[in-house]
Protein backbone atom coordinates (compact mmCIF):
# COMPACT_ATOMS: atom_id res chain seq x y z
CA UNK A 1 0.00 0.00 0.00
CA UNK A 2 1.47 3.98 -0.98
CA UNK A 3 2.28 5.83 1.57
CA UNK A 4 2.28 9.35 2.38
CA UNK A 5 3.38 11.53 5.06
CA UNK A 6 0.34 12.57 7.59
CA UNK A 7 1.64 16.44 6.78
CA UNK A 8 2.10 16.40 3.65
CA UNK A 9 3.45 20.30 3.78
CA UNK A 10 6.45 17.90 4.86
CA UNK A 11 8.90 16.26 2.52
CA UNK A 12 10.94 14.33 4.53
CA UNK A 13 11.04 10.87 3.19
CA UNK A 14 11.98 9.90 6.69
CA UNK A 15 9.35 11.56 8.46
CA UNK A 16 7.88 9.30 10.91
CA UNK A 17 4.40 9.95 10.42
CA UNK A 18 2.66 8.28 7.65
CA UNK A 19 -1.00 7.32 6.30
CA UNK A 20 -1.55 5.15 3.62
CA UNK A 21 -2.50 7.25 0.53
CA UNK A 22 -6.33 8.03 -0.17
CA UNK A 23 -8.34 5.01 -2.73
CA UNK A 24 -11.56 6.42 -4.22
CA UNK A 25 -13.63 4.92 -6.41
CA UNK A 26 -16.64 6.05 -7.91
CA UNK A 27 -19.73 4.13 -8.43
CA UNK A 28 -23.13 4.43 -9.80
CA UNK A 29 -24.34 6.70 -12.62
CA UNK A 30 -27.08 9.72 -12.69
CA UNK A 31 -28.64 10.88 -9.61
CA UNK A 32 -27.53 7.93 -8.06
CA UNK A 33 -23.19 8.47 -8.60
CA UNK A 34 -21.05 8.07 -5.46
CA UNK A 35 -17.66 8.25 -4.61
CA UNK A 36 -16.47 5.52 -1.84
CA UNK A 37 -13.09 6.02 -0.22
CA UNK A 38 -12.29 2.52 0.09
CA UNK A 39 -9.55 2.63 2.67
CA UNK A 40 -10.71 5.47 5.14
CA UNK A 41 -10.59 3.09 8.32
CA UNK A 42 -6.81 2.61 7.57
CA UNK A 43 -6.56 6.23 7.11
CA UNK A 44 -8.18 7.11 10.18
CA UNK A 45 -6.26 4.65 12.47
CA UNK A 46 -3.20 6.47 11.19
CA UNK A 47 -4.63 10.00 12.23
CA UNK A 48 -6.28 8.76 15.57
CA UNK A 49 -9.62 10.37 14.62
CA UNK A 50 -13.00 8.24 13.95
CA UNK A 51 -13.52 7.47 10.09
CA UNK A 52 -16.25 9.40 10.05
CA UNK A 53 -15.01 12.46 10.47
CA UNK A 54 -12.60 13.06 7.26
CA UNK A 55 -15.91 11.46 5.38
CA UNK A 56 -18.16 14.36 7.35
CA UNK A 57 -15.26 16.77 6.22
CA UNK A 58 -15.57 15.72 2.55
CA UNK A 59 -19.21 16.38 2.90
CA UNK A 60 -18.91 19.43 4.36
CA UNK A 61 -16.30 21.11 1.88
CA UNK A 62 -17.98 19.94 -1.12
CA UNK A 63 -21.52 20.36 -0.30
CA UNK A 64 -22.39 16.70 -0.58
CA UNK A 65 -23.83 14.01 1.54
CA UNK A 66 -22.34 11.28 3.00
CA UNK A 67 -22.80 8.11 4.19
CA UNK A 68 -21.45 5.72 6.43
CA UNK A 69 -21.92 2.17 5.91
CA UNK A 70 -20.34 0.44 9.20
CA UNK A 71 -21.17 -3.12 8.58
CA UNK A 72 -19.48 -3.40 5.16
CA UNK A 73 -16.75 -0.65 5.99
CA UNK A 74 -17.59 1.83 3.36
CA UNK A 75 -17.15 5.67 3.98
CA UNK A 76 -19.35 7.47 0.87
CA UNK A 77 -19.44 10.60 -0.17
CA UNK A 78 -22.58 11.29 -2.98
CA UNK A 79 -20.97 12.40 -6.27
CA UNK A 80 -18.23 11.77 -8.17
CA UNK A 81 -14.73 12.87 -6.57
CA UNK A 82 -11.46 12.16 -7.63
CA UNK A 83 -8.13 10.80 -5.73
CA UNK A 84 -6.47 13.93 -5.55
CA UNK A 85 -9.34 16.08 -4.79
CA UNK A 86 -10.28 14.27 -1.79
CA UNK A 87 -6.47 13.69 -0.87
CA UNK A 88 -5.74 17.87 -0.84
CA UNK A 89 -9.00 17.83 1.47
CA UNK A 90 -7.76 15.82 3.48
CA UNK A 91 -4.83 17.62 3.81
CA UNK A 92 -7.14 20.31 5.09
CA UNK A 93 -9.26 18.18 7.74
CA UNK A 94 -5.19 17.02 8.99
CA UNK A 95 -4.63 20.86 9.25
CA UNK A 96 -7.87 21.78 11.31
CA UNK A 97 -8.46 18.57 13.40
CA UNK A 98 -5.21 16.84 13.54
CA UNK A 99 -2.06 18.62 13.66
CA UNK A 100 -0.89 20.24 16.81
CA UNK A 101 -0.75 24.19 16.60
CA UNK A 102 2.83 24.48 18.53
CA UNK A 103 4.58 21.86 17.10
CA UNK A 104 2.32 20.65 13.92
CA UNK A 105 2.70 16.77 15.26
CA UNK A 106 0.09 14.51 14.42
CA UNK A 107 -0.07 13.17 17.95
CA UNK A 108 -2.68 15.13 19.02
CA UNK A 109 -6.30 13.92 20.67
CA UNK A 110 -9.35 15.38 20.92
CA UNK A 111 -12.06 15.20 23.62
CA UNK A 112 -15.67 17.20 23.51
CA UNK A 113 -16.07 19.32 26.92
CA UNK A 114 -18.91 22.12 27.64
CA UNK A 115 -19.57 22.82 23.69
CA UNK A 116 -16.52 23.13 23.27
CA UNK A 117 -13.47 20.59 21.31
CA UNK A 118 -10.40 20.35 23.33
CA UNK A 119 -6.96 19.53 21.93
CA UNK A 120 -4.21 17.81 23.42
CA UNK A 121 -0.62 17.10 22.15
CA UNK A 122 1.15 14.04 23.61
CA UNK A 123 4.20 14.83 21.88
CA UNK A 124 4.57 18.66 23.37
CA UNK A 125 2.29 18.82 25.84
CA UNK A 126 -0.23 21.56 23.76
CA UNK A 127 -3.78 21.80 25.30
CA UNK A 128 -5.74 24.15 24.12
CA UNK A 129 -9.02 24.38 22.33
CA UNK A 130 -10.04 24.11 18.33
CA UNK A 131 -11.72 26.91 16.87
CA UNK A 132 -15.76 26.29 16.23
CA UNK A 133 -15.23 27.95 12.63
CA UNK A 134 -16.25 24.64 10.40
CA UNK A 135 -19.49 23.26 10.35
CA UNK A 136 -17.73 19.67 11.04
CA UNK A 137 -17.38 20.55 14.43
CA UNK A 138 -20.70 20.32 15.27
CA UNK A 139 -20.94 16.78 14.06
CA UNK A 140 -18.44 15.99 16.27
CA UNK A 141 -20.04 17.69 19.28
CA UNK A 142 -22.75 15.51 18.84
CA UNK A 143 -20.24 12.40 17.92
CA UNK A 144 -17.44 12.69 20.76
CA UNK A 145 -14.42 10.65 19.42
CA UNK A 146 -14.94 8.19 22.79
CA UNK A 147 -18.33 7.17 21.45
CA UNK A 148 -18.63 4.28 19.00
CA UNK A 149 -19.24 5.58 15.85
CA UNK A 150 -21.89 3.29 14.79
CA UNK A 151 -23.78 5.24 17.21
CA UNK A 152 -24.29 8.05 14.79
CA UNK A 153 -26.52 5.99 12.77
CA UNK A 154 -25.90 3.51 9.66
CA UNK A 155 -27.31 4.12 5.87
CA UNK A 156 -28.18 0.32 5.93
CA UNK A 157 -29.61 -0.05 8.74
CA UNK A 158 -33.65 0.41 9.74
CA UNK A 159 -34.64 3.43 11.32
CA UNK A 160 -36.14 1.25 14.30
CA UNK A 161 -32.77 0.04 14.69
CA UNK A 162 -30.88 3.67 14.25
CA UNK A 163 -33.63 4.49 17.03
CA UNK A 164 -33.25 2.05 19.20
CA UNK A 165 -29.70 2.70 19.01
CA UNK A 166 -30.02 6.22 20.39
CA UNK A 167 -32.44 5.70 23.18
CA UNK A 168 -29.82 2.97 24.47
CA UNK A 169 -26.91 5.49 24.34
CA UNK A 170 -29.39 8.38 26.17
CA UNK A 171 -30.01 6.03 28.16
CA UNK A 172 -26.38 5.10 29.45
CA UNK A 173 -25.92 9.18 29.62
CA UNK A 174 -29.29 9.26 31.84
CA UNK A 175 -27.90 6.88 34.10
CA UNK A 176 -23.97 8.67 34.13
CA UNK A 177 -25.09 11.47 35.14
CA UNK A 178 -27.69 9.94 37.21
CA UNK A 179 -24.79 8.36 39.31
CA UNK A 180 -22.83 11.03 39.47
CA UNK A 181 -25.63 13.31 41.09
CA UNK A 182 -25.47 10.65 43.82
CA UNK A 183 -21.83 10.52 43.94
CA UNK A 184 -22.05 14.41 44.79
CA UNK A 185 -25.38 13.72 47.05
CA UNK A 186 -23.46 15.17 50.09
CA UNK A 187 -22.34 18.57 48.14
CA UNK A 188 -24.60 21.56 48.93
CA UNK A 189 -26.65 22.79 46.08
CA UNK A 190 -26.57 26.36 45.67
CA UNK A 191 -24.97 28.34 42.97
CA UNK A 192 -22.17 31.22 43.65
CA UNK A 193 -23.83 34.80 43.08
CA UNK A 194 -20.24 36.39 44.34
CA UNK A 195 -19.11 38.78 41.80
CA UNK A 196 -16.21 36.57 40.77
CA UNK A 197 -18.42 33.81 40.04
CA UNK A 198 -20.88 35.55 37.86
CA UNK A 199 -17.69 37.22 35.82
CA UNK A 200 -16.92 33.71 35.27
CA UNK A 201 -19.76 32.45 34.30
CA UNK A 202 -19.83 35.77 31.58
CA UNK A 203 -16.90 34.81 30.66
CA UNK A 204 -18.01 31.55 29.64
CA UNK A 205 -21.43 33.35 27.75
CA UNK A 206 -18.57 35.74 26.01
CA UNK A 207 -16.65 32.62 24.37
CA UNK A 208 -20.05 30.87 23.15
CA UNK A 209 -21.00 34.12 21.41
CA UNK A 210 -17.53 34.79 20.27
CA UNK A 211 -17.79 31.28 18.77
CA UNK A 212 -20.83 32.19 16.84
CA UNK A 213 -19.34 35.39 15.26
CA UNK A 214 -16.37 32.72 13.85
CA UNK A 215 -19.05 30.28 12.13
CA UNK A 216 -20.52 33.15 10.62
CA UNK A 217 -17.25 34.73 9.30
CA UNK A 218 -16.02 31.40 7.71
CA UNK A 219 -19.58 31.13 5.82
CA UNK A 220 -18.79 34.70 4.15
CA UNK A 221 -16.62 34.50 0.67
CA UNK A 222 -13.17 34.42 0.45
CA UNK A 223 -12.46 37.95 -0.32
CA UNK A 224 -14.62 39.07 2.67
CA UNK A 225 -12.45 36.60 4.81
CA UNK A 226 -9.07 38.51 2.81
CA UNK A 227 -10.98 41.90 4.09
CA UNK A 228 -11.64 40.59 7.83
CA UNK A 229 -7.74 39.51 7.71
CA UNK A 230 -6.58 42.82 6.45
CA UNK A 231 -8.01 44.51 9.04
CA UNK A 232 -6.79 42.35 11.61
CA UNK A 233 -3.59 42.70 10.90
CA UNK A 234 -3.46 46.37 9.75
CA UNK A 235 -5.18 47.30 13.30
CA UNK A 236 -1.83 45.16 15.00
CA UNK A 237 0.20 47.62 13.13
CA UNK A 238 -1.64 50.46 13.73
CA UNK A 239 -1.64 49.57 17.67
CA UNK A 240 2.27 48.75 17.03
CA UNK A 241 1.37 45.37 18.25
CA UNK A 242 3.31 43.12 15.32
CA UNK A 243 6.53 42.61 17.33
CA UNK A 244 6.02 38.81 18.49
CA UNK A 245 2.38 38.97 16.56
CA UNK A 246 3.60 36.04 13.95
CA UNK A 247 1.81 33.17 15.63
CA UNK A 248 -1.13 35.33 16.46
CA UNK A 249 -1.71 36.54 12.97
CA UNK A 250 -0.72 33.00 11.54
CA UNK A 251 -4.16 31.39 13.84
CA UNK A 252 -6.20 33.91 12.57
CA UNK A 253 -5.60 33.30 9.19
CA UNK A 254 -5.77 29.64 9.90
CA UNK A 255 -9.27 30.76 11.43
CA UNK A 256 -10.28 32.34 8.08
CA UNK A 257 -9.34 29.99 6.35
CA UNK A 258 -6.78 31.97 3.90
CA UNK A 259 -3.28 30.86 4.85
CA UNK A 260 -2.23 30.37 1.42
CA UNK A 261 -3.24 34.04 0.21
CA UNK A 262 -1.91 35.32 3.54
CA UNK A 263 1.68 36.65 2.03
CA UNK A 264 -0.21 38.85 0.18
CA UNK A 265 -1.99 40.77 2.29
CA UNK A 266 1.19 40.67 4.57
CA UNK A 267 3.18 42.41 1.65
CA UNK A 268 0.31 45.12 1.91
CA UNK A 269 0.20 45.95 5.27
CA UNK A 270 3.89 45.09 6.57
CA UNK A 271 6.32 46.28 3.63
CA UNK A 272 6.83 49.71 1.36
CA UNK A 273 9.91 51.35 -0.04
CA UNK A 274 12.04 49.45 2.75
CA UNK A 275 10.94 46.20 1.92
CA UNK A 276 14.73 45.06 2.34
CA UNK A 277 14.99 45.70 5.83
CA UNK A 278 10.75 44.90 6.52
CA UNK A 279 11.70 41.46 5.21
CA UNK A 280 14.22 40.98 7.73
CA UNK A 281 11.95 42.67 10.59
CA UNK A 282 8.97 40.50 9.47
CA UNK A 283 11.08 37.30 8.78
CA UNK A 284 8.91 34.86 10.68
CA UNK A 285 5.59 36.26 10.12
CA UNK A 286 6.47 35.62 6.48
CA UNK A 287 7.98 32.39 7.37
CA UNK A 288 4.78 30.96 9.29
CA UNK A 289 3.11 30.86 5.82
CA UNK A 290 5.86 30.50 3.49
CA UNK A 291 7.55 27.61 4.86
CA UNK A 292 7.17 24.33 2.50
CA UNK A 293 4.17 26.45 1.23
CA UNK A 294 4.80 26.65 -2.59
CA UNK A 295 1.29 28.17 -3.07
CA UNK A 296 1.75 30.61 -0.26
CA UNK A 297 5.36 31.85 -1.42
CA UNK A 298 4.02 32.41 -4.57
CA UNK A 299 1.64 35.18 -3.66
CA UNK A 300 4.46 36.30 -1.92
CA UNK A 301 6.11 37.01 -5.09
CA UNK A 302 2.92 38.23 -6.34
CA UNK A 303 2.46 41.13 -3.61
CA UNK A 304 6.28 41.97 -4.52
CA UNK A 305 5.61 42.82 -7.96
CA UNK A 306 2.22 44.81 -6.37
CA UNK A 307 4.56 46.82 -4.46
CA UNK A 308 7.24 47.32 -7.57
CA UNK A 309 4.37 48.06 -10.38
CA UNK A 310 2.02 49.57 -8.99
CA UNK A 311 2.46 51.26 -5.31
CA UNK A 312 6.33 52.28 -5.36
CA UNK A 313 7.66 51.62 -9.07
CA UNK A 314 10.06 54.24 -9.19
CA UNK A 315 12.34 53.02 -5.99
CA UNK A 316 11.16 49.46 -5.84
CA UNK A 317 12.14 48.94 -9.66
CA UNK A 318 15.30 49.03 -9.69
CA UNK A 319 15.82 46.87 -6.58
CA UNK A 320 14.34 43.67 -7.75
CA UNK A 321 17.00 41.58 -7.49
CA UNK A 322 17.90 42.39 -4.25
CA UNK A 323 14.53 41.91 -2.98
CA UNK A 324 14.51 38.51 -4.29
CA UNK A 325 17.95 37.72 -2.85
CA UNK A 326 17.10 39.19 0.71
CA UNK A 327 13.85 36.33 0.14
CA UNK A 328 15.91 33.75 -0.77
CA UNK A 329 18.71 34.74 1.61
CA UNK A 330 15.68 34.63 4.59
CA UNK A 331 14.22 30.96 3.40
CA UNK A 332 11.16 32.80 2.62
CA UNK A 333 11.12 31.49 -1.04
CA UNK A 334 12.59 28.39 -2.73
CA UNK A 335 14.49 28.05 -5.78
CA UNK A 336 11.95 26.21 -7.91
CA UNK A 337 9.39 28.54 -6.96
CA UNK A 338 11.89 31.53 -7.82
CA UNK A 339 12.61 29.67 -11.07
CA UNK A 340 8.62 29.47 -12.02
CA UNK A 341 8.10 32.20 -10.96
CA UNK A 342 10.91 34.03 -13.63
CA UNK A 343 9.71 31.81 -16.47
CA UNK A 344 7.06 34.15 -17.59
CA UNK A 345 5.16 37.30 -17.46
CA UNK A 346 2.17 37.15 -15.98
CA UNK A 347 -0.84 39.91 -15.94
CA UNK A 348 -2.39 38.37 -12.31
CA UNK A 349 -0.97 41.20 -10.33
CA UNK A 350 -0.05 43.94 -12.20
CA UNK A 351 -0.20 44.61 -16.36
CA UNK A 352 1.63 41.99 -18.35
CA UNK A 353 3.96 44.83 -19.48
CA UNK A 354 5.24 45.42 -16.17
CA UNK A 355 5.20 42.02 -14.63
CA UNK A 356 7.97 41.71 -17.77
CA UNK A 357 9.49 44.42 -16.62
CA UNK A 358 9.98 43.25 -13.08
CA UNK A 359 11.50 40.03 -14.29
CA UNK A 360 13.71 41.46 -16.78
CA UNK A 361 14.89 43.26 -13.69
CA UNK A 362 15.11 39.94 -12.09
CA UNK A 363 16.97 38.47 -14.42
CA UNK A 364 20.70 38.77 -12.76
CA UNK A 365 19.33 37.12 -9.76
CA UNK A 366 17.61 34.25 -11.49
CA UNK A 367 20.98 33.65 -13.76
CA UNK A 368 22.77 33.51 -10.58
CA UNK A 369 20.46 30.69 -9.09
CA UNK A 370 20.44 28.80 -11.93
CA UNK A 371 25.01 28.65 -11.84
CA UNK A 372 24.78 28.50 -8.54
CA UNK A 373 22.53 25.29 -8.69
CA UNK A 374 24.60 24.07 -11.81
CA UNK A 375 28.09 24.71 -9.75
CA UNK A 376 26.97 22.49 -6.86
CA UNK A 377 26.48 19.23 -9.20
CA UNK A 378 29.97 20.32 -10.32
CA UNK A 379 32.99 18.56 -9.10
CA UNK A 380 34.20 20.48 -5.86
CA UNK A 381 37.74 19.44 -6.96
CA UNK A 382 37.26 22.10 -9.86
CA UNK A 383 40.40 24.07 -10.97
CA UNK A 384 38.88 27.27 -11.16
CA UNK A 385 36.01 28.04 -8.86
CA UNK A 386 33.70 30.81 -10.09
CA UNK A 387 31.24 32.37 -7.56
CA UNK A 388 28.58 35.12 -7.73
CA UNK A 389 28.80 37.24 -4.38
CA UNK A 390 25.98 39.26 -3.81
CA UNK A 391 26.22 42.80 -1.45
CA UNK A 392 24.27 46.13 -1.22
CA UNK A 393 25.78 49.12 -1.45
CA UNK A 394 24.82 52.78 -1.37
CA UNK A 395 21.58 53.61 -2.77
CA UNK A 396 20.84 49.65 -2.36
CA UNK A 397 21.73 48.71 -5.96
CA UNK A 398 22.44 44.80 -6.33
CA UNK A 399 26.35 44.55 -7.71
CA UNK A 400 27.95 41.24 -8.72
CA UNK A 401 31.68 40.04 -9.18
CA UNK A 402 33.13 37.48 -10.32
CA UNK A 403 35.82 36.35 -7.99
CA UNK A 404 38.49 33.61 -8.81
CA UNK A 405 40.07 31.94 -5.84
CA UNK A 406 43.26 31.51 -7.18
CA UNK A 407 43.62 35.41 -7.51
CA UNK A 408 44.50 37.68 -4.81
CA UNK A 409 42.59 40.95 -4.88
CA UNK A 410 42.39 43.36 -2.14
CA UNK A 411 39.23 45.20 -1.40
CA UNK A 412 39.90 48.18 -2.84
CA UNK A 413 40.57 46.44 -5.91
CA UNK A 414 37.36 44.73 -5.78
CA UNK A 415 35.36 47.62 -5.35
CA UNK A 416 36.22 49.29 -8.68
CA UNK A 417 36.10 46.25 -10.55
CA UNK A 418 32.12 45.97 -9.20
CA UNK A 419 29.98 45.69 -11.99
CA UNK A 420 26.68 47.37 -11.55
CA UNK A 421 23.18 45.46 -12.65
CA UNK A 422 21.38 48.66 -13.48
CA UNK A 423 24.18 49.55 -16.09
CA UNK A 424 24.30 46.18 -17.78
Amino acid sequence: MAMVNVNRNVTDQFYRYKMPRLIAKVEGSGNGIKTVISNMTDISKSLNRPPTYPTKFFGCELGAQTQFDFKNDRYIVNGSHDNAKLQDLLDGFIRKFVLCPECENPETTLKVKKNMIGQHCIACGYQGFIGMTHRLTQFILRNPPDMDPRATGDSKTKRKDRKEGKNAHHSEDVSEDFSGAMDDDDEEWSCDVSDDAVAERMKELTVGAKSLTLTNDLEKTQKDRLELFFNFVKNLKDEDKLTASDKVIFKEAERLDVIDKGPLVLAEVLLDENIIKELKKYRNHFLRFTMENHKAQKYLLGGLEQLCGNVHPDKLLPKVASILKTMYDEDLVEEEVFQEWGSKPSKKYVSKEISQQIRDKAAPFLKWLKEAEEDSSEDEDEEEDVKIDFSYKSGNKLEVENVVEDNEVNASEKAEDDIDIDDI
